[in-house]
């Protein structure tokens, strides 16, 4: 080796040497990225559909961002100013977990919130429970999210998709006990799941009633040629368990068709601005469905207390939205809801004591809940919201009717 060769050798080894004593010097990493007691940042991590077939839902990731917003000018939780990075996902589970691995991995989030869907949720669940990172207010009602004997860092926020479907059968069974059904569901968990609530609430009955079950997929630019189906199976109510672009669809072309149904959609899928509107109010006249939250587009809840707060946040945060848009309440519940918790955290943020308090949440009602439900959570019951209203399209809003119906999974 010449002597130059070994001059650079040596520099080279020195300068390596160098760096790690100064990594050894350097503070070890926190367990937790959130700031210590006196102050920082809490860094929480979300994906949304900003692009692709579930791009409606992308307002969720909007108004929790002004909402978190909303709660930095006032001040933070205990001192601490909430960092939100949001990422495109495109509804699709690769992105989903290329998306979610970079939130961890280099933005290095204390948790991640609300991610959108439950393609994605599913795709996202094993990694962040292997890496013990809260999948906290998942939104998404498949059962597989309130599993905290399998998932224990992973929660849910709305309603059970298969508490849904069984509330739908009580109603159909209560109105229609002849029926021949036709159900439309998403080859999914979410429509796979609610259909099975469906049966469920059936009972015995089922394999009698439902006349024909298709599913369709995400990828199929439209769904017409099942609803034609759905008609010709001589079916006199339709349950169909769509996402928005597929929900519209769906409305139209039972109009197109003039096939007139007893006509049950899902709750995913009630939004009159993203659904029903692209669809027609015309068309979508006399339907029904379920909500636990309140319409902020209808005028009942006009003296409000809770929905008076809401509608100032909107005018000072999100003055250009929808309304009639449920997504732009469902994003404010659920943000509340997270404040909340971790503002019952207090100074401990570690990751086991953000999903401690989220476990623990009894009669906690956010803003945008109907009276008589309320977030309730345990160790053993990670799905908070278990109650539901019926509702029937009529005009330019939706009517609740009936009582609040409970439909624990547990039961």
């Amino acid at each position: 080796m010449s002597s130059l060769s070994f001059c650079r050798a040596r520099r080279q080894a020195l300068l390596a040497l160098s760096a790690a004593v100064l990594a050894l010097a350097s503070p070890a990493r926190a367990e937790s990225p959130a700031a210590g007691p006196s102050g920082g940042t809490i860094r929480i991590g979300n994906l949304m559909p900003y692009s692709g077939p579930a791009s409606a839902y992308s307002i969720v990731g909007r108004i929790e961002q002004a909402y978190f917003k909303m709660i930095n000018d006032q001040g933070g939780i205990n001192g601490r100013q909430i960092e939100f990075i949001s990422y495109d996902d495109g509804y699709n589970p690769a992105k989903a977990v290329e998306q979610v691995r970079k939130l961890v991995e280099r933005d290095e989030v204390l948790l991640v919130f609300s991610a959108m869907g439950t393609p994605s949720n599913a795709a996202i669940q094993k990694y962040l429970n292997l890496k013990q990172v809260p999948q906290l207010f998942a939104a998404t009602g498949a059962t597989r999210f309130g599993d905290p004997k399998a998932f224990p860092w992973t929660m849910g926020w709305q309603p059970p998709y298969q508490t849904e479907g069984r509330v739908y059968a009580k109603y159909i069974l209560a109105t229609k006990p002849a029926a021949r059904i036709a159900v439309l569901y998403q080859n999914d968990d979410l429509g796979r799941d609610l259909l099975k609530g469906l049966k469920d609430g059936l009972g015995d009955r089922a394999a009698a009633m439902i006349a024909l079950e298709e599913s369709y997929e995400v990828t199929e630019p439209s769904v017409d040629n099942h609803v034609a189906r759905m008609k010709a199976s001589g079916a006199d109510v339709f349950v169909s368990i769509t996402t928005p672009k597929f929900a519209a669809q769906s409305i139209r072309a039972a109009a197109t068709l003039d096939w007139h149904p007893l006509y049950v959609q899902a709750l995913v899928s009630a939004s009159i601005a993203a659904v029903l509107r692209p669809a027609g109010l015309d068309a979508a006249q006399g339907l029904v469905s379920a909500a636990y939250n309140k319409d902020a587009a209808d005028p009942q809840w006009r003296d409000d207390p809770g929905m008076k707060r809401f509608h100032a946040f909107l005018d000072a945060y999100a003055p250009d939205v929808d309304r009639g848009d449920n997504s732009v309440v469902y994003g404010y519940g659920a943000a509340q809801c997270l404040v909340e918790v971790l503002s019952r955290a207090g100074d401990d943020l570690s990751r086991a004591n953000i999903m401690k308090q989220a476990a623990s949440l009894q009669d906690y009602a956010p803003d945008t809940l109907l009276p008589g439900i309320a977030v309730n959570t345990a160790a053993d019951d990670f799905h908070p919201i278990e109650q539901l209203r019926m509702m029937r399209f009529s005009g330019d809003h939706w009517e609740l009717f009936g009582p609040v119906i409970g439909g624990e999974l547990r039961n």
